[in-house]
């Protein structure tokens, strides 16, 4: 049997023995309660196991001593030495498992790629505009940002540094930004690299629809206003050449 069974089957001899000799005929309840850290701080131990039978404390157990302490008198009055000694020896077991198991989980998480989502967004002030390539919710944290144009990668000098900052969720986030002539926008492209691409990305700003359609209706507003005018003005004139 492996060790991850046999502290099962202690605890279950252990709660029969105190049913047995105490003569009850109620049921009771027992499960114990596994805690670790990766690093020792705060006063926490890199693993603790609990036992509890009906939400009583009877036995505790930590990784810095390795060894079985009874938290109640009948723990200590009712089991033998040899139980005690096999119940020790199954913590400790469970110390290793937990151990191994934790370090796996932690490996495999460090271990995972999250590719970024990428966009780039436009911005006019009354001086400049601005391009800013935006890397989102990726993971690990190096990542390759750069800008390139016409399909050319340019000179670092030429845009702002890049700027990472963490997610609550473990996730970064970085950005870099260019100012750029304006109506030249779609010379420019963001090229970002990161280990959680198959192949570098490259985005482009792209105006949104619902831009393009509010400039098309100032614009036709604008053709209609000159052509009224136009009319109105060669109305006017013509009167004046029959007067």
């Amino acid at each position: 049997m492996g060790p991850r069974a046999r502290p099962a089957l202690l605890l279950l001899m252990l709660l029969q023995t105190a049913v047995l000799q105490g003569r009850l005929l109620r049921s009771h309840s027992l499960h114990y309660l596994f805690m670790g850290a990766s690093e020792q701080d705060l006063g926490l131990s890199l693993f603790e196991a609990l036992g509890y039978v009906d939400d009583q404390l009877f036995v505790f157990y930590d990784d810095e001593s390795r060894r079985v302490e009874p938290r109640t008198p009948w723990v200590s009055s009712r089991i033998s030495s040899q139980m005690w000694l096999q119940l020790s020896q199954s913590l400790k077991g469970w110390d290793h498992m937990f151990t191994v198991d934790f370090w796996t989980i932690m490996e495999n998480h460090n271990h995972s790629k999250v590719p970024p989502l990428v966009k780039v967004t436009h911005h006019v002030t009354s001086s400049v505009t601005t391009l800013r390539c935006r890397a989102l919710n990726y993971y690990p944290q190096n990542i390759t940002m750069k800008w390139l144009k016409d399909k050319q990668p340019m000179d670092a000098k030429e845009f702002e540094p890049k700027d990472v900052l963490p997610n609550g969720d473990g996730t970064y986030q970085g950005w870099i930004t260019l100012a750029v002539p304006p109506g030249e926008e779609q010379r420019y492209t963001c090229q970002v690299e990161h280990p959680g691409l198959d192949q570098p990305l490259i985005v482009i700003w792209e105006p949104s629809p619902s831009g393009t359609l509010v400039i098309g209706v100032i614009s036709g507003i604008a053709v209609f206003v000159v052509i009224l005018f136009i009319g109105i003005l060669f109305i006017i004139l013509r009167k004046r050449q029959g007067s």
